[in-house]
């Protein structure tokens, strides 16, 4: 992987790797060095079958405090603004497409706030753990803008039901660990400090599934939400089933389970 000025990325273990957002004087706030680098990230990890899981989190007090509003980064003076603004939207709205792209499981591990495009960050990844101290934040809204941005429109109602999510999203207010936790937005709430720790915790629970189906199975749940109806959902998994059968996984599994042994699962190349 390349190196990254906004974040970095670390193999931690052998095929988890761990992405800090790394802007903590600015609560890792985003700005458009970091969007195109995690572009970037996103495009190599959709090439590397080496790295099985990840998991993002922040450096510092702070997951991502969201837009970065102080400035810095200016468009050419000659540029049409309307079409400036739309692309650069357009950059960070694809964000949430390509995160989910990707076919590693992502996991956010959420210390301190995830405010605005941060808290769209955590909802693009497939699971979520949070520090006690943790709060969720649509604050679009409360700067004079929708409360729609980077897929929290699209993620939020589908993960904690569409009368919680629009009252939290037209409010625009702090949403806690502990409420996150029980209408099931976050899969587990930990001490502070101990995100990570917890986040490896589940990464290596996936590692001892087979390569394939994990990757599959982060497919099957990104394309059922969106199939229209069951049939299609049972199309997709009837496929993936059969496919998974040829890959020569599930005779290791059968193997192993005959014999009462821990499966071990060939590394892909």
């Amino acid at each position: 992987m390349a190196d990254y000025t906004t974040f970095t990325f670390e193999e931690r273990e052998p095929g988890i790797a761990v992405m800090t957002l790394n802007r903590p004087e600015k609560l890792n706030a985003i700005n458009w060095t970091m969007v195109e680098e995690m572009h970037d990230c996103c495009t190599a990890l959709e090439q590397n079958q080496k790295i099985r899981v990840v998991i993002l989190t922040g450096a510092g007090r702070g997951f991502c405090s969201g837009t970065d509003l102080s400035g810095g980064e200016q468009t050419h003076p000659r540029a049409n603004p309307v079409t400036a603004l739309y692309k650069r939207q357009k950059l960070i709205g694809d964000l949430a497409i390509h995160l989910r792209r990707i076919p590693q499981p992502l996991i956010a591990a959420v210390n301190g706030v995830a405010a605005g495009g941060g808290f769209s960050f955590a909802m693009s990844c497939d699971v979520r753990v949070a520090a006690k101290s943790a709060r969720f934040i649509a604050s679009f809204i409360n700067i004079g803008l929708s409360a729609g941005d980077v897929g929290s429109s699209y993620f939020l109602p589908r993960l904690i039901g569409l009368s919680r999510a629009s009252e939290i999203l037209a409010t625009g207010r702090v949403f806690h660990a502990q409420e996150a936790e029980k209408c099931g937005f976050v899969s587990r709430v930990v001490e502070d400090g101990k995100t990570v720790d917890a986040a490896i915790d589940i990464a290596r629970q996936m590692l001892t599934k087979s390569p394939f189906g994990l990757r599959m199975t982060k497919e099957l749940l990104t394309l059922s939400l969106d199939q229209q109806g069951m049939e299609a959902a049972l199309y997709m998994e009837n496929r993936t089933q059969a496919l998974a059968v040829l890959t020569g996984d599930f005779k290791i599994a059968m193997e192993a389970f005959a014999k009462k042994e821990p499966v071990q699962f060939p590394t892909e190349e």
